[in-house]
């Protein structure tokens, strides 16, 4: 669908958001693998935990939901059916990822598949340390999906994380948490830690690395479980409000994880009025009300340490950089190519039919001048995060502008539309 947008006055209000992507994923996995009933409160309604869960539903899983819950029957080490269908992550990296640990210890063959845009993205840091663990994982001569999983016996890895990646930490985690022996993860940039926390594993820290050492000792038992609310979906509504004059906004109970509250940090050192609330802490996660009203914004050099961090908020994080003072720079950002779609790519290419000044980096880009073109049709080249951040910059602009299928955004929020209809006064 073509979804149009205009400048709005300004946004006012409360906010409450679903779960954390990243966390339901692992929360259903968890459950799963857990002997015995599980149940998972505030639950994403993302079609990407949705693939996660039909996954586990093809495993063999009993998988119910109710008004504000889901109850999952966890099947208990090792104790998950053969699948009677292929295992189709559709567009979800996580599930994709994650999901080939857990089959890698499995007695059973299995399958994994993904729709065209999952199909182009990288497997092979999943499926090197996989196989140095001893899995039987068969892939294409790209290692994309579709991939096969074999039974095998697995032994211990101590592997130094090449890539900052969570998904390929978290991969590893889920097929040494099989092993009697430990295996050893070492990172040496840190990234999403939601895997480590669920689990209660205990990073060791040695040199500015972190050690993460798991064996089966800390395999999951049948829990329950509160998802904070998603800060990747909070990163557009607190944008949206920090670059619209007037505007105040209180989103509730989101998560703030250290690993994940990058985008926080740099947008108040780019002098964004943010305030966070009433904080708490369940199952290891912090929580907490993030207040932002509206200012002037002033661009600043971003660090490259920082990128794991904030990822998955580079794109809204432009838009906020347009409407701050001198010119947006993010370099040491190439993971961004591999995204559901080439997002530096995407980014540039929406920017120039703006009309504003773009360089194009191999690892990021650089924004500078104003909007001048008006009634401007931009793709969202099927991403969810590049099309709602470029309708936070639509709501926010005089231009008439257009954002080609903006259904994608059901990947990570469904109700997205719903949500800004609330806020906006």
């Amino acid at each position: 669908m073509i979804q149009e947008f205009q400048k709005i006055e300004k946004i006012y209000g409360m906010l409450e958001l679903p779960g954390d992507k990243s966390i339901s994923h692992r929360a259903v996995m968890f459950s799963a693998m857990a002997k015995g009933k599980s149940i998972i409160k505030n639950i994403s309604n993302a079609e990407d935990v949705n693939s996660t869960i039909n996954c586990f539903k093809n495993l063999g899983c009993e998988i119910s939901f109710h008004e504000n819950k889901v109850e999952i029957l966890g099947k208990g080490f090792k104790g998950f059916s053969i699948p009677e269908f292929k295992l189709d992550a559709r567009n979800s990296g996580t599930t994709a990822r994650l999901i080939s640990g857990i089959l890698a210890a499995q007695n059973f063959e299995s399958e994994i598949i993904g729709d065209d845009s999952l199909s182009k993205r990288p497997m092979k840091r999943i499926i090197e340390p996989l196989k140095m663990m001893n899995a039987k994982i068969s892939s294409n001569e790209n290692f994309t999906l579709p991939v096969k999983i074999f039974p095998s016996e697995l032994t211990p890895i101590k592997y130094e994380m090449p890539v900052a990646s969570a998904q390929v930490k978290s991969s590893i985690i889920l097929a040494a948490i099989h092993l009697d022996e430990e295996s050893e993860v070492i990172e040496n940039i840190p990234t999403r830690n939601h895997t480590e926390l669920l689990l209660n594993l205990e990073p060791e820290f040695k040199n500015n690395s972190s050690i993460i050492k798991v064996s089966k000792k800390k395999y999951p038992v049948a829990s329950e479980y509160f998802v904070p609310s998603d800060i990747s979906t909070a990163a557009f509504f607190i944008v949206l409000t920090l670059i619209n004059k007037g505007s105040e906004l209180i989103i509730k109970n989101v998560g703030l994880n250290e690993t994940r509250t990058g985008i926080i940090s740099i947008l108040q050192r780019m002098s964004a009025k943010i305030e966070i609330l009433n904080q708490y802490s369940i199952m290891n996660e912090k929580i907490g009300d993030i207040k932002i009203t509206s200012g002037e914004l002033v661009n600043v050099e971003i660090p490259e340490e920082i990128i794991p961090n904030i990822i998955d908020e580079i794109p809204v994080l432009s838009v906020a950089g347009l409407f701050a003072e001198g010119n947006f720079r993010i370099k040491n950002a190439k993971e961004l190519r591999v995204k559901e779609s080439d997002r530096i790519k995407a980014l540039c290419e929406n920017y120039k039919l703006l009309g504003i000044e773009v360089y194009e980096f191999e690892d990021g880009f650089e924004l500078s001048g104003n909007i001048k073109n008006k009634n401007v049709q931009l793709e969202s080249f099927g991403d969810h995060r590049i099309a709602m951040a470029f309708s936070v910059l639509a709501l926010s602009s005089e231009s008439k502008i257009k954002i080609n299928n903006f259904e994608c955004v059901s990947v990570s929020n469904p109700d997205f539309l719903d949500q800004l209809k609330s806020i906006i006064k």
